[in-house]
């Protein structure tokens, strides 16, 4: 057993087979009332509840997704498995698995990211505060429907609305990737397995689904685009030209727009996904930063992008919002400079969609809400849509009804909001 969970007395025998720990608690409970202190939140969320080391984004602290859905620091992760790390037990739910099985999780080592110099804690990044309500305050939004929630969906990453069906799909890190929902929230289909074949699904960062009825993936642990049928069939895997293919968006015509992270470049892939043939891949924009959230407007063609900025210093990165026109004219832009000259506090995008009327909306992890930032020919505009209720937003999309769904990984949940 490593050194330094033995000298904090918190656990003596991490492979004792008698050892239960009790459940990591789950995101949502630190935004409720109850909870005692900041510092309880803060250790809850960013602390392995094993040796209750804080995390970090990289080495021995570096947050794992167990099979199981349990989150370990990569230390706990080797003691558990032993001289060999061939084996381990999660020391919460007593699942077996291997170390290779586990993977990073994401939601954590992206707000360990966001922690800047004006997001320096837990509960000024996630705006907790003790007697704030649960409910949504939304101008003319409220809840109308709470779907997955933890075991059901394991740390989400991207959502997705079918416009002509209302179908849902949900990419996350379970066992199977990919889950397609009803409009009323019953599971319809579930595909994309953990693994290395084909079709398999290493690492799922987003989902879209095309106006012909195929879902579309991106996968990060192969840096491939793969879509399925509704059924889960495989029907296309582009391997070839990306490097780290993150966020993508369908166009009406059936057409993906998707960014590739590490290359600083914007895609449009154009496919006949019924017959299983890639027509082309085109770079439409480079020379962007770090780009990962992407929507296209369904009326005016427009395409705003999120970048991830990294300043000099620890913890100082930042995102800049892109808007370009149909053409890819770059028609407006704002970064979180501009972005603090126009809004009362830090905004930290990480999705991003356009409203039926074409207004450009963003999850804002900082202060967990969902903002209107106005028309491309009006941008920037300031317009909080939901400011309670929510843990960490990562994913963002309307529904044909205009109902807006929020993909909220701090609870593991999908929230749909409509017009009250």
């Amino acid at each position: 057993v490593a050194p330094h969970l033995a000298h904090r007395g918190r656990l003596n025998h991490l492979s004792s087979p008698r050892l239960i720990l009790p459940p990591p608690p789950r995101l949502s409970r630190l935004c409720t009332a109850g909870m005692a202190s900041e510092d309880e939140a803060e250790l809850s969320l960013l602390e392995c509840r094993v040796c209750f080391e804080r995390y970090g984004p990289g080495g021995q602290r570096r947050p794992r997704n167990l099979p199981c859905g349990h989150v370990l620091c990569q230390g706990c992760v080797w003691a558990l498995g032993g001289p060999e790390s061939r084996r381990l037990e999660c020391p919460f739910c007593r699942r077996a698995c291997s170390s290779s099985e586990t993977s990073d999780c994401l939601p954590l080592l992206q707000l360990l990211e966001v922690l800047g110099p004006e997001c320096s804690s837990v509960s000024l990044a996630l705006g907790r505060s003790a007697g704030r309500a649960a409910g949504p305050a939304a101008a003319g939004l409220g809840l109308r429907l709470t779907l997955g929630g933890w075991g059901s969906l394991v740390n989400p990453t991207g959502v997705a609305a079918c416009q002509r069906s209302g179908r849902l799909a949900v990419a996350h890190d379970g066992k199977k990737r990919i889950h397609v929902l009803s409009p009323s929230g019953s599971c319809l289909q579930r595909f994309g397995e953990r693994g290395s074949a084909g079709n398999d699904i290493k690492y799922p960062l987003d989902v879209t689904i095309t106006s012909d009825g195929h879902v579309v993936v991106t996968d990060g642990g192969d840096h491939s685009v793969k879509a399925f049928d509704f059924e889960g069939r495989g029907v296309l895997a582009v391997r070839e030209g990306f490097s780290l293919p993150w966020g993508l968006d369908a166009t009406p015509e059936s057409e993906v727009i998707l960014t590739d992270s590490e290359a600083g470049a914007l895609y449009r892939l154009t496919a006949d996904f019924k017959k299983g043939q890639l027509k082309k891949c085109q770079m439409i924009r480079s020379h962007l930063i770090s780009p990962r959230g992407v929507a296209v407007s369904q009326t005016s063609g427009a395409v705003v992008v999120i970048e991830h900025l990294k300043a000099q210093g620890l913890n100082n990165s930042s995102t800049r919002v892109k808007i370009f026109s149909a053409d890819m004219d770059l028609i407006g832009q704002m970064d979180n400079f501009g972005l603090s000259l126009v809004f009362p506090s830090k905004i930290y995008a990480t999705a991003v969609t356009f409203d039926k009327e074409g207004h450009i909306i963003v999850t804002d992890v900082c202060s967990q809400a969902i903002i209107c930032l106005g028309k491309p020919e009006e941008f920037p505009t300031f317009n909080p849509l939901i400011s309670n209720g929510l843990s960490y937003p990562v994913g963002l999309t309307y529904m044909a009804n205009n109902s807006l769904i929020v993909l909220d990984s701090g609870d593991h949940s999908i929230k749909i909001y409509s017009s009250t």
